[in-house]
């Protein structure tokens, strides 16, 4: 997919730069007369040209480099030529006006990937992967988008396409001579390779959710009865008064947010209202939506008062809870429990399972 018209974008963030770049992608022809209209001559391929950039009247409007990449060898797969100038909002606008002057359109957001992606140069998750790479707010995230960027998440499909092609011939092959004395599908080995390739497909859809929330964070629900200090926990995790704490249950009666960086991933954090039988109509729209929040969370905090336990309440709220997310069972105000969490009797738990803490006093 050549196209015929040529795209221009400032390729460089705004405001003050030591460097600023414009770019531009189209057919030869165009990038050449735009090449000799502003450089005097076409640079040589993928060679580093210090000269300057001219403007209609052959007024020099700065000095950069010159670089030109030939189709097919460029990130698009068109002619590419980048001109770095100094960087600075009225330099890079009046170079981008001449190239604008002389038939380039404006790229709109993601145009010079859309064609590599066109152009075969990219494949739609190595396009995906840019905007991973860009957006990226950890180290992890980074380094997970390059690898997608590389294609190695890419080479991993078309590794389970190639086995799935293989196994759909040994069954169109039963199907198409069921009368041969051997039969295809009964064999040891088709039925080991569809396990393979099961097993496969689990692992690459559980990678894709680890690569999901390193890029988008996890969404990390606290939940449990009234006044069982979900808000202290929220603050404590927050580092700040996000919010109100008292010692009447139900104050908290809408959903709050925060979101904190942990060891480089972003934690979502969501504060919910207290799950109960309630007869006041605002609670109960409360409750429906610390239900709705579980059902979408990553990681649910099944919060309890060390005092009371592992009550049967708790265990109602537990039965309720979807069974494809993982519930850490936190048992918080140590510092108020008579006797040790370990040892209480209410809690018909696995302790190795669960965490014991006083939010109020950071323990």
């Amino acid at each position: 997919m050549i196209t015929n018209n040529t795209i221009a974008a400032i390729a460089t963030p705004s405001g003050r730069g030591g460097v600023g770049i414009v770019r531009l992608s189209g057919s030869r022809k165009h990038i050449k007369t735009i090449a000799n209209t502003i450089l005097g001559h076409l640079p040589p391929p993928r060679k580093a040209s210090y000269q300057p950039f001219l403007d209609a009247q052959q007024q020099v409007l700065d000095d950069g480099i010159a670089l030109y990449f030939p189709a097919p060898h460029s990130f698009t797969g068109e002619d590419v030529l980048e001109l770095q100038g100094h960087g600075g909002r009225i330099v890079l606008d009046m170079l981008m006006k001449r190239c604008l002057e002389l038939g380039a359109q404006p790229a709109k957001p993601g145009e010079f990937s859309e064609r590599a992606f066109h152009n075969d140069k990219l494949d739609l998750a190595q396009a995906e992967a840019i905007a991973d790479l860009i957006d990226s707010s950890s180290e992890q995230a980074a380094r997970s988008a390059v690898r997608s960027l590389q294609g190695e998440f890419s080479a991993k499909v078309n590794e389970l396409l190639e086995s799935l092609t293989q196994l759909r011939m040994y069954v169109e092959a039963a199907l198409d001579f069921p009368d041969e004395e051997v039969d295809f599908l009964a064999e040891k080995a088709v039925l080991e390779k569809l396990q393979t390739i099961q097993q496969q497909l689990k692992t690459l859809a559980k990678n894709a959710k680890q690569g999901s929330l390193l890029r988008d964070g996890m969404h990390l629900v606290i939940a449990g009865r009234p006044n069982a200090g979900k808000s202290s926990l929220l603050n404590a995790l927050a580092g700040q008064e996000t919010a109100i704490v008292t010692n009447i249950a139900g104050t908290t009666r809408d959903v709050l947010r925060e979101s904190i960086n942990l060891d480089g991933m972003p934690l979502h954090i969501i504060d919910t209202a207290g799950l109960h039988d309630s007869d006041d109509p605002v609670e109960q729209i409360g409750i429906q939506r610390a239900w709705e929040e579980i059902h979408k969370a990553d990681l649910i905090i099944l919060l309890m008062d060390s005092s009371i336990g592992f009550a049967k309440e708790e265990q109602d709220i537990l039965s309720k809870m979807p069974t494809q997310i993982p519930v850490l069972r936190v048992f918080n105000k140590i510092d108020q429990a008579i006797t040790s969490p370990l040892q209480d009797k209410n809690n018909d738990t696995d302790n190795a399972n669960n965490l014991f803490i006083s939010a109020k006093y950071g323990q």
